[in-house]
């Protein structure tokens, strides 16, 4: 049953982990929509908002227990906290305990020696250290038996600097931490260093070429400060020293770099040997290439003085260090094409004992994105997106031979998070369009049992929806995948929705969002039709590749067959009454839809997406991006980038038009948006724009989620609602 999966009912009895929010599901079934059919209430804007989120597992290190963090949001104020469990994981049936830590934490992990390690911000009554509320530092607790926590103990000594990440060496002898410290400090702890960007007397910001970033995704760049990694030893669990950089002690013989990388780096990019006597991190060097660069680098010290050592040997992305258990090989991840951010992810296995070093998948046409060490060392534990699924895979080291595994019964749907246990058993998180992650626990890499009940039960008391994945034959000839999303009893006609993913070398694969969320969509009335286009990921490099210089040619001829195809599948589906909906690449292309495929659509929504590809390219931050999917600077492949250029059709612009946009969007920046609005108040095109100044590429606040899809549904309701079809003259 892969290719057709309905959702809500509970079909196992499975532990709970988080208590469910106290509602009167009349009284919601009386406030939602009423939708023909349908008699259990819809999901709504609320729901999404207000689910609990299940973060990441960590484990001890004799994988008997695991630690998880369940986010809550408090429906009436919408803020959330986090709350803590730890389970027993060799007890089928165990449930969860509750962890009153004693201060608001984040980031918990195991030690070696049974300490729960975590960040606060907050400081605990008996600690006689006066510390400023608003800098985060690494503490840690003991556990009972029972799972009670001792009093919180500061690990980490007070700095100027918060720490935004930290990782325990397997011996327990070293701490890693990482934030925002000068270049010129050799401690993490010491005094600011000058900023001359800001020489004054007024407020002017002042940068030169050289410094490369201005600015980076959503925030402005200061010279000078840099994601670094500081190393304390450990004595009784708590860390002694100054610490020292990974990148070197002194800038003029270290590196100057971001470790982890900005903005999306994390833990991923940090491991230490066995011993914990050499520290692997993935740096990206700061410098006046660096806004046109894909250059990640591997690097290794163990703090002498000709360290830290490169140890990747390509100028294209390489990342995710992953030492083996015995301490002799170290697998990453490494793309092969410099400057092209979406190319595939060959595992790279480098015996450390020899120097010998081997791309081990590179006959395997899967692009790889997490890694991990089997138990025993013999082989790795990766995931990757094959078609619409991502599943977990094993990679036998001496062979390089890339099984499947299937933990989910052909229903791997979205597997992330994956912990390889002693004995052979994996821990993970799963995840689909009709279901948030939860928690499993697979014996020997076979079917899964669930350990945890975060939102399934609260899901199975809304409407059901039903998925069901198509294909067809789309541009090139080549075989294109979609994927139909609807309320499982609504009768029709139901009004149809084209989704489109972002990226462009994304995918809308079987997985949950917190975002762009097709069930929460599908609720409201609507059959959600998503097409992975040529350039989306999960079908091969080659496809992926289709995309390059081609951005407005075959993805618009895969959407235009995939919507109908769709729409051909469900005879309940009313294909004339249709909105196109898309963020980032996504709006880029309902920004091209409107003047190449004006008379489909009776409204656009449009979030962060280009209108003008010569001003994209000019006050975008990553300029590798569009060189590579253009072909060049602006310049050099005008020509391209004028043929998919949006802004060049709007003398055939018609459809009303929604448009979205964060101020803080450095990516696309919110100008885009502005121009966008603009050429429909000219043309006298029913629009809106909303503008969220506290957001960036994605909306984020649970507030403003709340207003984003608010507005998005009423603007939808106002072209396809069933009792006005023809609002504004459509």
């Amino acid at each position: 049953m892969r290719h057709l999966t309905a959702f809500g009912a509970l079909v196992a009895a499975i532990a709970f982990s988080a208590p469910l929010a106290a509602e009167d599901l009349s009284a919601r079934a009386q406030a939602a929509s009423v939708v023909p059919g349908v008699a259990a209430p819809p999901m709504t804007a609320e729901d999404l908002v207000t689910l609990p989120r299940l973060g990441a597992p960590a484990v001890n290190k004799e994988g008997t227990l695991a630690v998880y963090s369940v986010t809550v949001t408090d429906p009436a104020t919408l803020k959330r906290s986090p709350t803590h469990y730890l389970i027993d994981l060799t007890k089928p049936g165990a449930v969860p305990v509750a962890l009153d830590l004693g201060l608001k934490a984040s980031d918990l992990a195991f030690g070696p020696d049974g300490a729960l390690y975590f960040l606060s911000s907050e400081t605990n009554l008996i600690s006689a250290q006066s510390l400023p509320l608003t800098l985060s530092r690494v503490w840690r607790v003991t556990l009972a038996k029972d799972g009670k926590a001792g009093t919180p103990e500061l690990v980490t000594p007070q700095t100027a600097r918060d720490i935004a990440g930290f990782k325990l060496a397997p011996d327990g002898a070293r701490l890693a931490v990482w934030g925002e410290v000068p270049r010129e400090c050799p401690t993490f702890g010491c005094a600011d260093a000058a900023t001359p960007y800001t020489p004054g007397p007024g407020t002017g910001r002042l940068y030169d070429a050289k410094d490369g970033f201005v600015r980076h995704w959503d925030r402005w760049a200061t010279p000078g400060l840099h994601n670094r990694i500081f190393v304390y030893p450990l004595s009784g669990g708590v860390a002694t020293g100054e610490g020292e950089p990974v990148d070197g002690k002194d800038p003029a013989t270290g590196i100057i770099a971001d470790t982890p990388t900005m903005p999306f780096g994390g833990a991923e990019e940090i491991a230490f040997s066995p011993d914990g006597k050499w520290v692997y991190f993935t740096a990206r060097l700061s410098d006046a290439e660096e806004p046109g660069s894909t250059n990640l680098d591997i690097y290794v010290t163990d703090f002498s003085e000709d360290m830290p050592l490169k140890v990747s040997d390509n100028d294209a992305t390489d990342t995710a260090p992953t030492p083996s258990p015995d301490g002799r090989w170290l697998a990453w991840l490494a793309m092969e094409r410099p400057t092209y951010e979406a190319d595939r992810q060959v595992v790279v296995l480098l015996d450390r004992k020899t120097g010998a070093r081997r791309a081990l998948t590179r006959d395997t046409d899967l692009s790889f994105g997490s890694l991990a060490w089997s138990a025993d060392g013999k082989s790795l534990i990766a995931t990757a997106q094959k078609v619409l699924d991502t599943p977990a895979f094993r990679i036998d080291i001496a062979t390089g031979k890339v099984t499947e595994l299937n933990l989910m019964a052909g229903n791997e749907a979205h597997i992330s998070n994956l912990v390889p246990l002693p004995g052979g058993r994996a821990l993970f998180t799963r995840d689909s369009i009709g279901q948030p992650a939860e928690l499993f626990l697979s014996d020997g890499m076979g079917q899964a049992r669930p350990l945890t009940d975060v939102a399934t039960t609260r899901m199975g008391a809304m409407a059901s929806i039903v998925t069901r994945r198509f294909s067809f034959t789309g541009a090139n000839g080549d075989t294109v995948w979609g994927q139909l999303t609807r309320l499982a009893d609504q009768t029709g006609p139901i009004p149809a929705i084209l989704y489109i993913h972002g990226g462009p070398q994304g995918s809308f694969n079987d997985s949950w969002s917190n975002r762009w969320n097709p069930r929460v969509l599908a609720s409201q009335g609507y059959a959600v039709i998503s097409v992975d286009f040529h350039g989306s990921t999960g079908y091969g490099q080659a496809f992926t590749d289709a995309i390059n210089k081609n951005w407005g040619g075959w993805p618009l001829e895969d959407l235009q067959k995939g919507f109908a195809a769709g729409i051909a599948l469900d005879p309940q589906i009313d294909g004339d009454k249709a909105c196109a909906m898309g963020a980032s690449y996504g709006g880029y292309m309902v920004n091209w839809i409107a003047g190449n495929w004006p008379d489909r659509f009776r409204c656009i929504v449009q979030h962060d997406g280009i209108f003008d590809n010569r001003s994209m390219y000019y006050s975008t931050e990553e300029l590798w991006f569009p060189r590579w999917d253009h072909g060049g600077t602006y310049e050099q492949a005008k020509d391209v980038y004028e043929k998919w250029n949006p802004a060049n059709h709007v003398d055939k612009w018609k459809t009303p038009m929604l448009v979205v946009t964060g101020q803080k969007d450095y990516r696309v920046p919110y100008s885009q948006g502005l121009m966008s609005f603009t050429a429909l108040q000219e043309r006298g095109i029913p629009a809106q724009l909303l503008v969220f100044p506290d957001e960036n590429h994605w909306v984020l606040g649970a507030k403003n989620s709340l207003q984003w899809h608010q507005t998005v549904f009423a603007w939808l309701d106002r072209w396809l609602n069933r009792e006005a079809a023809g609002v504004d003259g459509k």
